[in-house]
């Protein structure tokens, strides 16, 4: 174990090599910064009180890192910071992979989980700590390509899973002149998660559908979950052997959702290796360029596998493959991801959980106490909190909202949400033309448009041409549950972690789905 005394006259940043590094503080810190380990992953600055552990339980392997889920100590992964009383920050960041930091007491710990790695260590303003460990991180696995972000729809957060061929041609022809440069499917168009050929509602085919979108002038897009698979898939009845499985032999839950059990491939195995080059190669010879590659922290479960690899080595093995397999020409989009470990490989990275037509919903939020859970609060907040990441891969903050429809957002919530996909210059929406007004299409267009100039002169504060934008509004995390709320959360987080009662969420959301496709045929 290696061991530092802080104090003001170290350098202001150094590297050092060790399994286990702790820094000794002279007093307790007023906060520190928790960084989550993927995409969806909480990023805030917090006191020093535990959090809640989030529920559910059975939700942990797709939301947060499985290993440490249950830690109640302040902790983080790759990167802890700590606030002194002085209003000085000091960071302590892994310069390598698989690894955590712990605020013990007076002491913050950063440990490799096997073997030893380079730390960095940086104390001074909370912008120039970040930055400059950013650069050393660029150092070790990459910065930002030069591809501009494109300018994205997609079909997720207006139908969901309920997409077919009909529809979405109609609503590719409705799009009419807005500057979109791609046209993204996205779930709904597979045979099952694992099975990844067009299914019934997509008659023509997959090349089909790419080459209507090419039709219009955009270039095609489309969602895959490629590192899991549900229980019930082709694949995983065809190739059990293919999957993660703990030391016991059992097979390691990668969460539950579209109702069933996930599981995780091991992407070190020679055989899922080639099957996902194969799977990136078809994508792309449908005529598919953008591709955004979701779920991805399957990649990284902890589990034993056909090669004796660090997990976080063997999701970096499997993005390098699928990355050389779809060519540097494609434009890959991560979701779901760990974050560092992503780096280098990825022109884009979703680095918050998903947006949601509300500002924040009282059950995931008080009730289950979990920030991973889609909320347009929750998007901004953790996405804000990794801005520092910009040097190295574009930022996505997922779509912005213009629509009035199936859309619960004040009309400040709104701008707020649109002026920090500005910032980040990532713009994307899922906005149905046939639900936008003309004063919301034309808000939309002048939207994808813009091309302002971007000046932070906060942590929270930005300025926006001549405008200033306070996102100080979307930090607070919730509180925490009190009288019957308490009763309330301890029956919700039971039910919720049985698979029969996600099944029967699943099917409600089905039906909201269905309301959704059922509305815009309406609106035409």
């Amino acid at each position: 174990m290696t061991m530092v005394d802080f104090n003001e006259h170290l350098p202001a940043q150094q590297i050092l090599t060790a399994s286990l590094l702790t820094v000794n503080l002279p007093r307790p810190p007023k906060r520190f910064f928790r960084h989550g380990w993927q995409s969806w992953s909480l990023a805030a600055w917090t006191d020093l009180t535990p959090l809640p552990i989030q529920k559910p339980y059975i939700l942990h392997p797709l939301q947060v890192d499985p290993v440490y889920a249950k830690e109640t100590r302040p902790h983080s992964s790759w990167v802890g910071a700590v606030e002194m009383e002085s209003g000085k920050v000091l960071l302590l960041g892994s310069l390598g992979l698989d690894t955590h930091v712990f605020l013990k007491g007076g002491q913050l710990e950063g440990k490799y989980e096997s073997g030893d790695g380079e730390w960095f260590i940086a104390h001074g303003d909370e912008a120039a700590v970040f930055s400059k460990y950013a650069v050393e991180l660029g150092k070790r696995f990459g910065t930002k390509t030069n591809k501009p972000a494109p300018r994205i729809w997609c079909s997720w957060y207006s139908l969901y899973t309920a997409i077919d061929e009909p529809l979405l041609f109609q609503v590719f022809d409705d799009l009419g002149d807005l500057p979109f440069d791609v046209l993204q499917v996205d779930d709904g168009w597979q045979i099952s998660i694992g099975e990844w050929e067009a299914n019934s509602k997509f008659p023509s085919g997959m090349t089909a559908l790419a080459d209507k979108i090419k039709s219009t002038g955009r270039k095609a897009g489309l969602w895959l979950a490629p590192l899991i698979a549900v229980k019930s898939s082709k694949l995983f009845r065809e190739h059990a052997d293919w999957f993660l499985r703990d030391a016991r032999g059992r097979f390691v839950s990668a969460g539950h959702n579209w109702g069933e059990q996930l599981y995780a491939l091991d992407t070190t195995h020679p055989a899922v290796i080639e099957w996902l080059a194969k799977l990136m190669k078809q994508v792309r010879a449908w005529g598919f360029d953008y591709l955004k590659l979701d779920f991805l922290y399957g990649g990284a479960l902890p589990g034993k596998r056909h090669q004796d690899i660090p997990r976080e080595a063997a999701h970096r093995l499997a993005m390098k493959v699928m990355r050389e397999a779809m060519g540097n020409d494609a434009y890959f989009l991560a979701c779901g991801a760990p974050i560092i470990p992503s780096l280098g490989l990825c022109d884009a990275l979703r680095v918050g959980p998903d947006v949601a037509g509300f500002w924040e919903d009282h059950r995931d939020a008080v009730l289950l106490y979990n920030p991973t859970t889609p909320s347009t609060k929750n998007a901004i907040r953790t996405t804000l909190n990794r801005f520092w990441l910009n040097p190295l891969v574009q930022i996505d903050p997922d779509v912005a909202y213009f629509r009035s429809v199936e859309c619960s957002l004040s009309p400040e919530q709104k701008s707020l949400l649109q002026d920090w996909a500005l910032i980040c210059n990532f713009k994307a929406t899922s906005d149905l033309p046939q639900w936008l007004t003309k004063s919301e299409r034309r808000q939309l267009q002048d939207f994808l448009k813009a091309s302002p100039s971007i000046e932070q002169l906060g942590p929270y504060i930005f300025q926006i041409d001549n405008r200033e934008v306070d996102f100080c509004s979307v930090l607070p995390l919730p509180n925490q549950p009190t009288g019957l709320d308490v009763f309330s959360s301890k029956s919700l987080g039971w039910l919720s972690n049985h698979g029969w009662a996600l099944k029967v969420h699943n099917e409600m959301n089905k039906k909201a789905f269905k309301k959704n496709k059922a509305a815009m045929a309406k609106s035409k």
